[in-house]
């Protein structure tokens, strides 16, 4: 069987074979080999998923570069499976026998480090080379429809092929069965387009345009939830994903009893330690295993996942994680006091401290579907510090009843955020929110680029539209584990280039008050404001668009100059600077010659403004 038709194949082939695999690193005792893990998965699963491994190792390699050594690979696990066990080679680990294959090949300069390391060093070394930041790979250009759609027809399974290693590369951390999926719907799209191209009212390029945003959603959507949570793994410890997995399970499973929930707790961060790790064969085990038990024990767990649990295996993840929460047990009580007026509560702390805690955020979490994960961790976090002070010896005789009423008061307050902030939204709508949005932001990280401070602005606007609509019992989840991926992203631009000290503080102290931290940021005293040199501001006749996304665009990158130039800029102020602007707009777009008048009109507004900025 050749290599494109493996390609295409594997699209078509359910991968309920990676039940098979092993583990690698933790079984260290009875690593299955290649050959044997060759069998398993067969010639064409195991083929395809090699290739992904390659293009996510050696991203800049090309595709014949991928091809050659994931053909390699097969081929002696090929010749281990049939009757070569006696060679050294099958013996070896099928991550370690990987890397000798990249080691291996020449022109491959930036791995000559890694490859002078021995194993796991060399492993970890590899894993640290993998970029995943956009640019670091020119971006994926969609050719014309006509010539998309030829290509197509002669070469139908080599372009899905090159379509896979195109998404592996600039995804090195996506979930391999992801990248599968994604290529079924690439597959999809272009027969659906393309079976009509000879239909003469059939817009080839409106259907591209139509149903691309589909195929790419997992990869933005998957691959970005990926790298929040190994975001979190990295720098909040195994214990912070383990506690934010508890309340995010016993919110979705509130039936399921406390062992039951914390098997999957522990499951869960074990495939994520290994997904982190890009033990690529490992996550797969893991995730499929998952997925297994949870739809094997449905009666114990939730009466919400039936039908997810009948689809495909590469849709059943995605869909579980999206099902409505199960209904609570009629018969739960609607406090847990116990956790708070039993005697021997400290008794208790003192002797299985990380389980009592783990107890009372799944007691508490099942009780409140309406609160976020990051919430319930927030509150979780104040029982532990309630109880070390509480249980302390000459503590006062109404310390648990003082944490209680802390306890409601953190709940009002982050109640009142959101409402407050939807209010604003409601108001002002999309353009106007984020307005705001940046005002805020640009005074907190003026750090940040223009583009920086509008894309993380516009997610979050994205988020209102999104959250605000909903009834009061689903507005905080939404909005809160929403805004924590774009947190997330903002404090992995930190990790990559540091913003200013409190960020640094907000991103490193703690996971749970993440986002009251930034909340509570305010200007950046240590910033050197922007000099007002004669490009910070400039106006042309563009200002004159009827696109109204342009305009808006300039207008926003004016305002973050603005703010930069002059962080103390008071609401009076700048909507004294604003009524200049858009009068000295207005008066130039009916002139004949516009660009003479933004020329002159200008320097004016310039002067204007500094003399309002000054007062």
């Amino acid at each position: 069987m050749n290599w494109r038709t493996i390609i295409y194949v594997i699209l078509l082939v359910s991968l309920t074979v990676v039940k098979a695999l092993p583990r690698s690193y933790r079984d260290t005792e009875e690593k299955t080999s290649i050959g044997q893990r060759f069998s398993q998965l067969q010639e064409k699963n195991f083929k395809a998923i090699a290739m992904i491994m390659f293009a996510q190792h050696v991203q800049g390699g090309t595709f014949g570069k991928a091809v050659k050594m994931a053909e390699d690979v097969t081929d002696l696990a090929k010749k281990c499976a049939a009757a070569a066990r006696g060679n050294p080679d099958c013996l070896k680990p099928l991550d370690r026998i990987f890397l000798d294959t990249i080691c291996q090949e020449e022109n491959l300069p930036r791995f000559t480090d890694c490859c002078a390391k021995k194993d796991p060093e060399r492993n970890y070394c590899f894993l640290s080379l993998k970029n995943s930041s956009r640019g670091f790979i020119s971006p994926f250009e969609r050719p014309n429809a006509e010539a998309a759609c030829k290509n197509h027809s002669q070469h139908q399974h080599s372009l899905t092929g090159y379509f896979i290693y195109e998404v592996s590369r600039r995804h090195p951390f996506l979930y391999a069965p992801t990248i599968l999926s994604v290529a079924t719907r690439y597959d999809e799209m272009m027969k659906n387009c393309c079976g009509r191209a000879e239909d003469p009212t059939h817009n080839l390029e409106e259907c591209f345009r139509r149903q691309a945003p589909k195929v790419v959603k997992p990869v933005k959507e998957d691959g970005l939830r990926q790298e929040h949570t190994c975001g979190i793994l990295k720098k909040f410890g195994e214990r912070t994903i383990k506690a934010l997995k508890l309340a995010q399970i016993s919110q979705k499973f509130p039936k399921a009893d406390f062992v039951t929930v914390n098997k999957l707790v522990m499951d869960i961060a074990n495939m994520h330690k290994d997904c982190c790790r890009g033990e690529m064969l490992d996550c797969m085990h893991d995730r499929e295993e998952i997925l297994h038990y949870v739809c094997t024990n449905q009666d114990i767990l939730s009466s919400k996942i039936k039908k997810c649990c009948e689809k495909p295996l590469l849709q059943r993840s995605e869909c579980i994680v999206n099902a409505e929460n199960d209904d609570k047990p009629a018969d739960l009580s609607p406090h847990v006091r116990e956790f708070i007026e039993d005697k021997g509560i400290c008794e208790r702390f003192a002797q299985e401290e990380d389980t009592h805690l783990a107890r009372f955020l799944y007691e508490y979490s099942r009780r409140h579907p309406e609160f976020s994960a990051q919430m319930l961790l927030r509150i979780g976090k104040g029982y532990e510090d309630l109880l070390k002070e509480c249980c302390k010896t000459g503590a006062p005789d109404d310390c648990f009843s003082r944490g209680e009423e802390e306890l409601k008061k953190h709940i009002y307050e982050t109640e009142s955020v959101m409402k407050t902030s939807c209010d604003i939204y409601k108001e002002k709508g999309d353009y106007y929110f984020q307005n705001e949005l940046l005002m805020s932001f640009t005074k907190k990280m003026p750090q940040l680029t223009s583009a920086e401070l509008i894309k993380f602005t516009k997610q979050m606007t994205a988020i209102g539209s999104k959250c605000c609509q909903l009834s009061q019992d689903k507005l905080l989840p939404c909005a809160e584990e929403n805004l924590d991926l774009v947190l997330g992203e903002i404090c992995r631009r930190h990790l990559t280039d540091p913003i200013n000290p409190g960020v640094c503080h907000c991103c490193s102290s703690s996971y749970a008050l993440r986002r009251p931290c930034m909340g509570k940021l305010e200007i950046d005293e240590n910033y050197v404001p922007l000099s007002l040199t004669p490009g910070l501001f400039t106006f042309h006749e563009d200002l004159c668009t009827t696109e109204d996304e342009k305009l808006q665009h300039k207008k926003q990158e004016m305002l973050i100059n603005l703010i930069k130039y002059k962080p103390q800029i008071t609401q009076e102020q700048l909507t004294s600077v604003t009524a200049a602007f858009t009068a000295m707009r207005e008066q130039c777009c009916k002139e004949e010659n516009r660009e003479a008048c933004f020329v002159k009109e200008g320097p004016e507004l310039i002067k204007r403004s500094e003399k309002m900025l000054s007062a």
